[in-house]
């Protein structure tokens, strides 16, 4: 698991968008929420149109998801179909109306994504395109180029030219494709994105490429260079303790477990993770509940606002507070706590959750006895990690 949030993942109308803002030739489309509305959009591009599920998951046409529709009262009736339809358990809450591509002569693969292993750029391509690129690659992993990008020198039309020919596009098609590649870089870059993926990308009858259907991750940690991004978050899809607590400024992720976890630091936090889900083993199978970084200034508003969105969930059971004492002491951090108890006491929450803490470091023991001085019923210290982990997993599952 990686440090807070770090991908917004787009609908396909939204990558349309993105591609056609920067040059990436598409076809036509708008995205629709009612069926009605699905005729006047099939009006506009001329009488026929393809209605296409709005989910972020793969397999749509299999599932019924992608429907022809010769006319605007087809396209309202196939609208009608798809809209509230279940894919793979996601519900269908908008369809794109598409305009209809001329006769489709062949499908190709092209893609940028951040190879974090490799620590570079990779560019992908494919002349057996429209299938999942999984299959692809692992059934004739010699139609699959990989092509590293250096950051500094990016996809100039020499290097787009290089990957199409190790992907061994035709001839006919080939500086269209490499054309094609230079401005899904200058998507990719732009945009600040972690993959864009056109898949398929298609020869047409009357020779253009064009790309059908996109992909697109955006990373979320470049967002303050990105403003126009938030306006693509998907707000209903979001879990509401994830979008509270990142309206407080707090790196925080819904896991699947009881307890609650408050670190200063992502590495801390990850180690905490690991030893709480160690020490539930022994405890009935407890799990930590939650990602949340605090950061290095633990103050008592921000204990405060973690501690509120932690309780918050009512899954969790018991909360574990796991601080090494660095730049912020320790002192500074148990009299956060005792000060955040306080603060939501004050709000009228109703704390009732054992908390057990755990300090290390700089003024740890000042910090300890902070803590053992206030004697607040729900505030258990604990002095080991390991100990302190036991003991959060041990209360979780009374």
């Amino acid at each position: 698991m990686e440090k807070g949030r770090t991908r917004v993942d787009l609908f396909e109308y939204q990558a349309r968008d993105l591609f056609a803002k920067h040059g990436v030739p598409v076809l036509a489309g708008e995205v629709i929420d009612t069926p009605e509305a699905a005729r006047e959009a099939t009006e506009r591009l001329g009488g026929k149109s393809v209605v296409k599920a709005q989910v972020k998951v793969g397999g749509r046409g299999k599932a019924g998801g992608v429907k022809l529709a010769a006319t605007p009262d087809e396209a309202v009736a196939r609208a009608t179909d798809i809209l509230g339809m279940d894919i793979k358990g996601h519900t269908v809450h908008k369809v794109m109306i598409a305009e209809t591509a001329p006769e489709i002569a062949e499908e190709y693969y092209v893609s940028y994504l951040l190879d974090r292993t490799n620590r570079t750029f990779l560019a992908m391509a494919s002349v057996a395109g429209g299938m999942d690129i999984e299959e692809v690659a692992a059934t004739t992993p010699e139609k699959l180029a990989k092509v590293p990008v250096d950051a500094n020198k990016g996809v100039d039309i020499e290097k787009a030219r290089a990957i199409v020919a190790q992907a061994k596009f035709p001839a006919e098609v080939a500086e269209q494709v490499a054309e094609v590649l230079v401005t899904l870089w200058k998507t990719f870059i732009a945009e600040d994105a972690l993959l864009v993926e056109v898949n398929p990308l298609a020869k047409v009858a009357d020779g253009r490429v064009i790309a059908l259907d996109g992909k697109v991750s955006l990373d979320a940690n470049a967002e303050f260079r990105q403003p126009e991004h938030e306006a693509l978050e998907d707000k209903a899809a979001a879990n509401p303790l994830e979008a509270a607590a990142k309206a407080k400024g707090l790196n925080y992720v819904k896991l699947d477990g009881q307890v609650g976890i408050i670190g200063n630091g992502a590495g801390l936090v990850m180690s905490t993770l690991d030893v709480v889900a160690y020490a539930g083993e022994n405890h009935g199978g407890v799990k930590p509940a939650n990602f949340l970084d605090i950061g290095g200034g633990a103050s008592a508003e921000v204990m405060a606002n973690g501690l509120e969105i932690i309780l918050g969930d009512p899954d969790v059971k018991s909360v574990f507070v796991n601080v090494f004492g660095g730049i912020t002491a320790c002192d500074e951090v148990a009299k956060g706590i005792v000060q955040a108890l306080e603060l939501l006491k004050a709000k009228g929450e109703n704390v009732s959750k054992p908390l057990v803490v755990r300090l290390d470091g700089n003024n740890a023991e000042l910090g300890r006895k902070i803590l053992s001085d206030a004697n607040h019923p729900l505030v258990q210290r604990v002095d080991t990690m390991d100990g302190a982990a036991d003991k959060a997993a041990e209360l979780a599952a009374k």
